[in-house]
């Protein structure tokens, strides 16, 4: 018989020791603080020492804490990772894939049918959200995502690059103040994506203004919107000018909703790509390989058009 205190509280304590604050754990175990601090005081209580000392502002691991916490985290992540191994078995023809909203509705779900003609033997599953995977739960297989590609224990290909330009409705082009140059964009709405004004990665108004030149237009003014994919909608119904990237556009000029008001090399670039990831050791997984194949020859297929 293994002597061991409840699950609850090692996650806890893992969790806020990890993150050194009682209410970024909850956050991550989606529980109140005051839940973080009972399972923690339990602990604390069934092993007779304390684990942290609470200053005014700031938590710190006491010895007992620190001399415990390498061997827990290990322990919870050999858990999830027979979790994981329990998933495997039982879904080994779910195909979990986790993609930015945007993304994956104006890019990949357009072209799944693709796959499932070619992989018919995988069920797929969409998981379009912006939160960071925790690939050591199981529930995903692989993700989509926009960044550097440096991820610790995960392997990463580029999908494309991104490169950010001006689009608007066809409808701008004439009128009052038709669109011909950035200039132009004097008398116009700017739309924002609200995630590329928080990262100073991310192509925004801000940087593509000073870099063609444009000091006197405030970068800042105009609609935020959560999501490129709801820039992109207020875009097409002509309420503005948005600056997108290429992936998200692409499906909408084509088909003439949206146009280059100052052609197609008016892009910026942030150096930062669209990659598809999954864990390290599992390039070998047939679902793993099939979509990573067939999703790095669908972005080579769209940077061609």
């Amino acid at each position: 018989m293994r002597s061991l205190p409840p699950l609850n509280a090692l996650r806890a304590f893992e969790a806020a020791a990890r993150h050194m604050s009682f209410s970024k754990a909850a956050e991550e175990l989606n529980v109140t603080p005051a839940a973080i601090s009972q399972q923690i005081r339990t602990l604390e209580d069934i092993a007779g020492v304390k684990l942290f000392r609470r200053l005014t502002r700031s938590l710190l691991l006491s010895d007992a804490g620190q001399v415990a916490l390498p061997a827990v985290t290990e322990g919870l992540d050999q858990l999830a990772e027979g979790y994981r191994a329990m998933r495997r078995q039982e879904e080994a023809g779910v195909l979990t894939v986790s993609v930015a909203p945007s993304l994956g509705a104006k890019w990949l779900v357009p072209r799944l049918e693709r796959f499932r003609d070619k992989h018919p033997e995988f069920d797929i599953r969409i998981d379009a959200t912006d939160r960071v995977v925790d690939f050591q739960r199981g529930d995903v297989d692989l993700a989509l995502r926009y960044g550097s590609g440096a991820y610790e224990g995960l392997t990463a290909h580029c999908l494309m690059s991104e490169l950010a330009a001006p689009v608007c409705s066809p409808a701008l082009l004439a009128g009052k103040h038709p669109l011909r140059e950035p200039a132009d964009l004097r008398h116009h709405t700017l739309l924002h994506s609200q995630w590329r004004l928080q990262h100073a990665f991310a192509p925004n108004w801000r940087m593509w203004l000073r870099a063609t030149g444009l000091a006197d237009i405030d970068p800042e003014s105009g609609p935020r919107f959560s999501e490129d994919n709801l820039v992109v909608q207020a875009a097409i119904a002509g309420q503005g000018v948005a600056l997108v990237g290429r992936a998200v556009a692409a499906a909408d000029l084509r088909a003439g909703l949206l146009v280059h008001p100052f052609g197609t090399g008016s892009g910026e670039s942030s150096g930062y790509c669209y990659y598809v990831v999954y864990p390290e050791g599992d390039a070998a997984r047939p679902k793993v390989r099939a979509f990573t194949d067939w999703v790095l020859e669908e972005a080579e297929d769209s940077a061609a058009m």
